[in-house]
C-alpha cells in the first residue's frame, strides 16, 4: 500500500503546481494529486511485473542458443533454474496482476532494450551468479534472489528512470517507492498458496482520504498559514530560501491542525525529512528552526487539538 511519506510528497507536489500554476480551482487541483496518486500504485504493478519480462527475454536466449547451426555444449544444455524460478511463476500466473495490467494497458512490450540491458546486468550480478550455481533448490531460495533482483541496481538505474518517466511525468521519482511495494509483496509469497494477493491501494479508510484531507486543509486555510510562515521569516531575504521550503511548512501546519490523529512529533519529523530530498540541502534546518516557534504559536492559541490515546499531552 502507499506509505503516509508517499502521501505526503504527493500532497506537496500538488501543492506547488497549484501555486505556481495560479490556479484557483481547488477540485481541479485536487483531481490532479488524485491521478498522481492512483498513477503510482499502476507503477507499483508495472515493476511487479517487470522480471517476468527479463525471464521471457531469458528463456528466449536459450531457445535462440538450441537452434544455433553449431550449438556448444551449453547452448545444448543451459542452466534452467531461473527461467524456471517458481516465485517469478507465481508473478506471471498472477490473475489479478494481468487482470490490471491488461486493464490499464501497461507493460514493458515497448522497451525491448531496456528489459535486455537488465538481464545483462542481473546475469553480471554476484546474487545472480550465487543462486545459479548454489546446488540447491527450493522455493525459499527462488524467492530470495527474485527479492534480490529488486533490491540491488534497479533504484539507481538510469535507462530504468528515463523509461519509466517516458510513459509518465507522474512517476518522476516514484521508484524507490514502488520498488518498496513490490519487494513487501514478495515477502508475503506463500510456496502452499496457488496465488498471492497484490498489496491494496492504501493500508485504511484514513489513508483513502489522508491526502485529501490534508490538501484542501492547506489550500483552504493557505492565506492564514502562510501568515505564520511569514511571521517568523520576516527578517529573511525571501531569495535566500526556496520557495518550496514555503510550500513544505504550508503541508506541516495543515496536518498539525488538521489531523487531530497524529502526533507532532510524527508530523514534523516526516515533513522536515522529506524537505531534505525535495528543497535544499539547508532546508531540514531552517524549516525545523521556523516551525518550532510557529508550533510554539500553535499551541499557545489552542490550535494544536490532539486526540486518541498518548496524543493529548503529545
Amino acid at each position: 500500500m502507499l506509505s503516509r511519506r508517499l502521501l505526503r510528497i504527493k500532497v506537496i507536489k500538488a501543492l506547488y503546481s497549484h501555486f505556481k500554476s495560479e490556479s484557483d480551482t481547488l477540485i481541479v487541483s485536487e483531481k490532479n494529486l488524485n491521478f498522481s496518486i492512483d498513477k503510482t500504485y499502476q507503477l507499483y504493478h508495472l515493476l511487479l511485473s517487470l522480471i517476468v519480462d527479463v525471464r521471457q527475454y531469458a528463456s528466449k536466449k536459450i531457445d535462440i542458443g538450441k537452434n544455433k547451426m553449431l550449438p556448444t555444449e551449453e547452448d545444448l544444455n543451459p542452466n534452467m533454474k531461473f527461467v524456471e524460478n517458481r516465485a517469478v511463476a507465481k508473478i506471471a500466473d498472477n490473475d489479478e496482476l494481468l487482470t490490471y495490467l491488461t486493464g490499464n494497458k501497461l507493460g514493458w512490450t515497448n522497451y525491448p532494450e531496456l528489459v535486455k540491458k537488465i538481464y545483462n546486468n542481473m546475469i553480471s550480478s554476484g546474487y545472480y551468479t550465487d543462486y545459479m550455481n548454489s546446488g540447491k533448490d527450493s522455493f525459499a531460495e527462488d524467492l530470495q534472489f527474485v527479492i534480490d533482483f529488486y533490491s540491488n541496481g534497479l533504484e539507481d538505474m538510469e535507462e530504468l528512470e528515463e523509461a519509466i518517466e517516458e510513459q509518465s511525468i507522474y512517476w518522476a521519482d516514484d521508484i524507490a517507492f514502488g520498488l518498496i511495494m513490490v519487494v513487501r509483496t514478495l515477502q508475503g509469497i506463500n510456496e502452499n498458496k496457488t496465488t498471492f494477493r497484490l498489496l491494496p491501494k492504501f493500508k485504511n479508510d484514513d489513508d483513502r482520504v489522508f491526502a485529501s484531507q490534508l490538501f484542501r486543509a492547506a489550500l483552504v486555510n493557505n492565506k492564514e498559514y502562510f501568515g505564520y510562515i511569514n511571521e517568523f521569516t520576516e527578517n529573511w531575504d525571501l531569495e535566500r530560501f526556496a520557495y518550496m521550503d514555503r510550500i513544505v511548512m504550508l503541508a506541516t501546519i495543515a496536518e498539525l491542525v488538521a489531523c487531530t490523529t497524529i502526533p507532532v512529533k510524527v508530523t514534523l519529523d516526516e515533513f522536515i525529512e522529506i524537505s531534505k530530498y525535495y528543497s535544499t540541502p539547508s532546508s531540514g534546518t531552517f524549516i525545523n528552526g521556523v516551525l518550532d516557534k510557529i508550533v510554539e504559536k500553535l499551541k499557545k492559541e489552542g490550535r494544536i487539538e490532539k486526540q486518541g490515546r498518548g496524543l493529548i499531552e503529545n
